[in-house]
């Protein structure tokens, strides 16, 4: 069977663009792939955390993952620390790595921004540790959003280059998967952004902690225009919006686009149904949905980021899972490499 690897970092205020985004495809994969997914709370650590902080966000995530419908016993869940084969693959793919390939990575410059000279190598080197997290484990498919791509693709050289070296073909080239209909989720206040933990606004979002109350009135409140809703002539040949009508509509398309996801339908019958309506009976009919879906995965989550025990013990069991798959890989890429072992 074809692997899964995925991860989500322990920032903090999982919110409905993650779970659209991300983890309700995570649970989705379960039927067809060998799933393993991980809190990458190393990654967390390119920039600065409170211990206690990561220690809770990275239940809180765990947490999340449960209440979304991951199976434990299914999928093995993980946080990343639990697992030595990261780091160790991590360092031989630091010296695989051309350095001219890391100077491309858009997302690095984007955080680092103007105190690039300021910025952890640990940032800088990030992607190599993501190779590390995938490759370690020989998965075939990662399901990624659009900013990840740039990384999936130096996984991919990484994967290369180490069998070219080494004359083996050792590593599989692993494809990308993008599924869903709203792999991008803009915030509640202005469509244009995308929506974020770190909004200073917490009705930007919808949190995946939110109770059905919170759930219904930030649904309520979200900024919307005055015009009717639109016909399927806002939706191009490749099924979502198009360019045009997002920049015009930004609030429209996003509220809709996430009606679409919530319901698993696709953008046109959605808006065929509710084409010339106005968006006073559109959210009353999104509110209904968000509700169902979301009010009572957030009491859950909340129940489970309270009994810590719990959470952890899924964690320290699926780190020993996780290491059951690691070890022999990292064992045999040690022997490719030339080191000598006990």
């Amino acid at each position: 069977m074809n692997r899964i690897f995925s991860g989500v970092q322990p920032s903090g205020n999982l919110h409905l663009g993650n779970y659209l985004g991300a983890i309700r495809n995570f649970v989705a994969l379960q039927k067809d792939f060998d799933c393993i997914y991980c809190v990458v709370d190393q990654h967390a650590i390119t920039l600065w955390q409170d211990p206690e902080v990561l220690r809770q966000r990275t239940r809180e995530v765990t947490a999340g993952y449960l209440a979304a419908g991951i199976d434990p016993k299914t999928s093995v869940i993980f946080n990343q620390s639990q697992v030595a084969a990261h780091s160790q693959l991590a360092w031989v793919f630091n010296c695989v790595t051309r350095i001219g390939w890391l100077n491309r990575m858009t997302q690095f410059k984007d955080k680092a921004g103007k105190n690039r000279e300021k910025a952890s190598s640990g940032l800088y080197v990030y992607p190599n540790l993501m190779a590390a997290d995938i490759l370690v484990y020989k998965a075939t498919h990662v399901p990624v959003g659009e900013d990840q791509k740039q990384h999936l693709e130096l996984t991919r050289d990484i994967a290369q280059k180490f069998n070219n070296d080494y004359g083996v073909e050792y590593f599989p080239i692993v494809e990308p998967l993008i599924q869903g209909t709203a792999t991008r989720v803009m915030s509640l206040r202005d469509g244009s952004k995308k929506m974020s933990s770190s909004d200073p606004s917490d009705a930007a979002r919808i949190n995946m902690t939110d109770d059905a109350d919170t759930v219904a009135k930030k649904i309520r409140r979200a900024t919307s225009d005055s015009d009717l809703l639109p016909d399927s002539s806002a939706i191009g040949a490749d099924g979502q919006f198009t360019a045009a009508f997002r920049e015009a509509r930004p609030e429209a398309a996003n509220l809709l686009t996430i009606y679409a996801a919530l319901t698993d339908r696709g953008l046109t019958d959605v808006v065929d149904g509710f084409a010339g309506k106005g968006f006073a009976d559109f959210k009353k009919e999104l509110t209904d949905v968000a509700v169902a879906s979301l009010g009572q995965m957030g009491e859950e989550m909340k129940r489970m980021v309270e009994d810590s025990q719990y959470v952890d013990s899924i964690l320290r069991e699926g780190a020993e899972r996780a290491r059951a798959i690691a070890q022999p890989i990292i064992d045999e890429v040690y022997d490719i490499v030339g080191f000598l072992r006990p």
